[in-house]
C-alpha cells in the first residue's frame, strides 16, 4: 500500500506498508516499529498483539503521546485489557486497527501536529 508525499519536512511519516515492512521516511524497516512525529523505536521481537508487553507500553509512554493507534497486521486483533489499561490510566487516548489504518491514520495525525505515537505490527 503507498501512500502520499510527505509534506512535513523533519517529521516521521510512513510512506509505505505491506508484507510485513514499514517505510518510514527513507527508512526500511521489517517487524515491528513504534513510532512518533520525532522518533523511531525498531522492536524486532514484537510482531503479533500476543507479544506486545508493560515494557513496550513504558516506551511508548516515555513519548508522551495524547494518542496512541495500535496497527495489528493485516486485521484488526485486540490487545489483552492490560495493555490498553496503561494508555486508559494515563488519560491516553487509545485506538486498535489494522496496520494499514493505523499508518494513514497517524500520518494525518502528525501532520495535524497532534502527538501520536503509532505502535506498528507487521
Amino acid at each position: 500500500m503507498r501512500f502520499t508525499q510527505d509534506l512535513t519536512p523533519g517529521v516521521n511519516v510512513v510512506r509505505s506498508y505491506a508484507a510485513g515492512e514499514f517505510r518510514i521516511g527513507d527508512r526500511l524497516i521489517k517487524g515491528g516499529v513504534i513510532v512518533s512525529a520525532g522518533e523511531i523505536l525498531v522492536e524486532p521481537q514484537m510482531r503479533v498483539v500476543e507479544d506486545l508487553a508493560e515494557a513496550h507500553a513504558k516506551r511508548v509512554l516515555s513519548l508522551q503521546p495524547e494518542v496512541v493507534l495500535l496497527g495489528t497486521g493485516a486485521r484488526q486483533v485486540f490487545p489483552a485489557p492490560a495493555f490498553a489499561a496503561h494508555f486508559l490510566r494515563a488519560g491516553i487516548g487509545f485506538e486498535v486497527m489494522d496496520s494499514g489504518a493505523a499508518c494513514r491514520t497517524f500520518n494525518v495525525l502528525v501532520a495535524e501536529r497532534r502527538r501520536a505515537v503509532a505502535v506498528l505490527l507487521p
